[in-house]
């Protein structure tokens, strides 16, 4: 009897310690590297490259490997990191198109929670494509206008000493552009955990989007590759000594046991990059089979999760705002409706689940679904659509289409992802705003051919990055 009542208090215990922890406000850190394929890292035994400080994390906290982006490129699964949204729902049909002014996003939510927020590195939620340049702070949709306070950021991809945009004026650093966001994100820490104010601070890499530059120091690994390959994957050795750099400052500033940093590619790998991005998955970024969306994912976060461990369990990007709504507590207004993720607070606590809510993806009128070990895929093609279906427990090379032979979870998915199909087309009709429709967007286009960039061309032109869009100016 004796042992039943302690029993008992001992889980009393761990769920009140538990839901102390998850509302004490974590100050909560973000980070995405652009390009990055799923087995990218060491402790994925890649063959060749090593990030100890990526290892570090994964021995430290929770390891998702099924994680998932929240589409095949780079700006939908921005906008579905701040919203909690199917990006297709957001107006960010592809990369470069611009995030809707009436979307809600997770920023927005934060700083009315007390959170002081930040954002540095790639935006491209503005309309804006080519490579990266400083964000004008005149130009409508940058981060500014969705609930950050802070901003040293850039429209697209960037490499070494890039120019960057300090909240609207511009300034060119020196060094790899992963450390140069790094140590920016880690002087707004400072200052944010010198006042003990909470901080949401989103750190996007452009690393190791191509065009490939790297620093001489990192190629020194991976010299007898191609020229491409060489410096693609140095890029990423300076970006895993970021991560040591940011949990250094962590640590230094004594807030590393309650801060959530949170680690994310922003979609699958590249083709043509030896050795192969993808770690044994099916095509790459692009494409809605595996290797385009399944992507390294870590949380490190002491205070909430106790237990180091890795999980298959199935979540991505869209996962992120309901899982952090539910442990600041934020008001349910927060968010627009509908929501396509659910929070993943329960697996922190190292419970046996399963999915209840699938992985919608929809992309240039592609569509897939993920239910579990479940995966259906409906490509459009000149007779209608081309399905396609397969159990990724048993095959996540997905070599072994089953559309035709388990017909009871095919008709299943199929309804879901058809109720998906019409629910999106609401909302990216407007439905879900309280105008019933979409106001003006900024207009897709290279930053090129906007008038407040023209008086900066003359200087632009001699940097690498910048001459195929500046040549003929």
């Amino acid at each position: 009897m004796l042992n039943k009542k302690r029993i008992v208090f001992i889980n009393l215990y761990i769920i009140l310690t538990l839901n102390v922890v998850l509302f004490s406000k974590p100050n909560i850190i973000l980070v995405m590297t652009d390009d990055q394929g799923w087995g990218q890292t060491g402790y994925m035994n890649h063959p060749i490259l090593k990030t100890p400080n990526l290892d570090a994390m994964c021995a430290n906290g929770l390891t998702f490997k099924r994680f998932y982006a929240g589409g095949p490129v780079c700006s939908p699964t921005r906008a579905t990191v701040l919203t909690g949204r199917t990006h297709d729902r957001t107006g960010v049909f592809d990369h470069g198109y611009a995030l809707r002014l009436q979307e809600k996003t997770l920023a927005q939510a934060l700083k009315k929670a007390g959170y002081a927020t930040g954002h540095f590195g790639k935006w491209h939620l503005n309309g804006l494509r080519g490579p990266g340049v400083p964000i004008d702070k005149d130009y409508p949709n940058g981060p500014q206008h969705f609930g950050f306070e802070h901003w040293v950021s850039t429209t697209n991809f960037f490499d070494l000493n890039p120019i960057l945009s300090r909240n609207g004026n511009f300034k060119e650093f020196k060094g790899d552009s992963s450390e140069v966001v790094a140590k920016e994100a880690l002087s707004f820490i400072s200052k944010q955990a010198k006042k003990q104010i909470p901080f949401l601070c989103v750190i996007w890499y452009g690393t190791p989007h191509s065009p490939f530059v790297s620093l001489e120091k990192d190629q020194d690994d991976f010299l007898e590759l191609n020229e491409n390959s060489k410096h693609h994957y140095a890029e990423l050795k300076a970006m895993d000594r970021s991560i040591g750099t940011l949990r250094n400052g962590l640590s230094s500033l004594s807030i590393n046991e309650n801060t959530m940093l949170w680690f994310m590619s922003d979609n699958g790998g590249l083709p043509q990059i030896h050795p192969p991005a993808n770690g044994g998955l099916r095509d790459h970024k692009g494409s809605l089979y595996e290797g385009g969306i399944r992507v390294p994912s870590i949380i490190e976060w002491p205070h909430g999760i106790s237990t180091p461990r890795q999980t298959d369990y199935p979540c991505g990007a869209v996962d992120i705002f309901p899982t952090i709504s539910e442990i600041v507590n934020l008001p349910e207004n927060s968010s627009l409706q509908p929501q396509d993720g659910e929070s993943l607070v329960n697996l922190f606590a190292n419970k046996k689940l399963k999915r209840t809510k699938p992985l919608i993806f929809s992309s240039r009128k592609r569509m897939a679904i993920i239910d579990n070990e479940w995966k259906l895929i409906s490509i459009p093609n000149k007779n209608g659509r081309e399905l396609e279906l397969y159990n990724l427990k048993k095959d996540k090379a997905e070599e072994h289409n089953l559309f035709g032979k388990e017909t009871k979870i095919f008709g299943y998915l199929n309804k879901y992802l058809t109720n998906a199909r019409h629910s999106i087309e609401k909302s990216v009709n407007g439905h879900d705003y309280p105008e019933k429709k979409v106001k003006k967007q900024p207009p897709r286009t290279f930053w090129s051919e906007i008038n407040s960039y023209k008086k900066h061309f003359k200087k632009w032109k001699t940097r690498p990055e910048y001459k195929s869009r500046l040549q003929s100016k």
